[in-house]
């Protein structure tokens, strides 16, 4: 097993595990009282549940679509916190780091995310252009680069698919034996 193959599952969980802090601090600061902000509450609470949820998803497997769905959540969280301190947010403002220490956890978590994405994805880009299979693939399966028998030009031209295996024998009377 490669390096590469052994470190793809390491950095999974590590994604997990860092979607599910920001998840968790999200829940922890909706739970302190910001359940009570309009708008900006129910959104805290939207963001944990599905940080936890994308983050047990990921333990199972990282296709492309559940990667971009983590991309997605913690871009979303970053850009939820920039516009709150710019802009605001549905009029809910804050400032700086506050609240501490959460506002600075949640920034790491998210961009660690986003960081351990990054990783992962050039890894696959670098298998992909060594002509290695992708490290989620299941074993025993064939990669995308690998031809379909029927695909073989050297052999068997000329005869369908499903004649391939089968040859046929003349019969008697092809050999102009009559019984």
């Amino acid at each position: 097993m490669t390096p590469g193959r052994l470190l793809d599952p390491a950095l999974r969980v590590a994604t997990a595990v860092t979607l599910a802090a920001s998840g968790y601090l999200h829940a922890r600061l909706y739970a302190d009282g910001y359940r009570f902000i309009h708008v900006v509450g129910p959104l805290f609470l939207v963001q944990a549940s599905v940080s936890f949820a994308v983050a047990a998803l990921l333990l199972i497997g990282m296709p492309p679509l559940l990667s971009l769905a983590a991309c997605g959540v913690a871009l979303g969280a970053l850009g939820g916190f920039a516009a709150s301190r710019t802009v605001g947010v549905f009029g809910f403002t804050e400032h700086g780091l506050q609240p501490a220490p959460q506002a600075l956890l949640s920034l790491l978590a998210e961009a660690g995310t986003l960081l351990l994405i990054a990783v992962r994805q050039a890894g696959v880009a670098r298998r992909r252009r060594a002509g290695q299979a992708p490290a989620d693939r299941r074993p025993g399966t064939a990669s995308p680069s690998t031809p379909h028998p029927s695909d073989r030009t050297e052999r068997n031209q000329g005869v369908s698919p499903c004649h391939r295996n089968h040859t046929r024998q003349p019969t008697d009377r092809a050999r102009g034996r009559a019984d």
